[in-house]
């Protein structure tokens, strides 16, 4: 191959690269998805109005360790950082290495720590990084659309992980994810979020301090 046929190969490449760099985190957000949309869900990031009210209910003064499945780009890791102590922790995990290497470069908080990996071993994760227990846990991952098994076994341990009082953080897109943690949160409050493209559910699924 010519010099001339390999600048030819590789114009689209810098033209994708020109898109990216102007689109921001929506750039690496959509790049994101187009690599695993399955994983993603959504062509978008959460908008002001889900993340608003999905944090709502935490109880911040006493927030020690709060997580999230599936950062993407970094929606919630701020707004999250902005009410989290400054002796609090924020882990988020993601199974992409677009958005961890984006976060990681891009967000400099000393509590904030990236974790390339699955949901799945969020136990594991957590006594890796100092901790026992999660207060909360956050998440956006499309329980519906995961490979066979995946959904339960997060759900199975996402409910060891969290301390008696915290609680499961969950907006979805699908339904399905509520029957996921009604196998283990014998409290779940719901809403609905029109103002999201598309619209999505919440859901707070709570680990009551009498629970075994």
């Amino acid at each position: 191959m010519t010099s001339t046929e390999l600048a030819r190969e590789a114009l689209p490449q810098r033209i994708r690269r020109k898109i990216k760099q102007g689109l921001g985190p929506w750039g690496v957000f959509f790049e994101g998805f187009l690599r695993n949309p399955v994983m993603v869900g959504s062509i978008v990031p959460s908008s002001r109005f889900v993340i608003n009210r999905m944090l709502s209910r935490v109880d911040w003064p006493n927030c020690r360790l709060f997580v999230e499945y599936g950062p993407g780009v970094g929606t919630f890791c701020q707004p999250v950082l902005d009410k989290l102590p400054r002796d609090g922790t924020l882990i988020v995990i993601d199974t992409n290495p677009l958005f961890i290497d984006y976060l990681r470069r891009t967000i400099t908080d000393s509590r904030f720590i990236a974790v390339h990996g699955s949901a799945a071993d969020v136990e594991d994760i957590v006594r890796a990084h100092g901790h026992e227990k999660a207060d909360y846990v956050l998440s956006g991952l499309p329980f519906s659309t995961l490979p066979d098994g995946v959904a339960p076994a997060i759900a199975a341990a996402t409910y060891r992980v969290i301390r008696k009082g915290g609680a499961f953080l969950v907006y979805q897109f699908r339904p399905k994810a509520r029957s996921y943690m009604a196998r283990h949160f014998k409290r779940i409050e719901d809403s609905y979020e029109l103002i999201n493209v598309p619209p999505c559910f919440l859901w707070w699924g709570w680990k009551d301090e009498d629970e075994g």
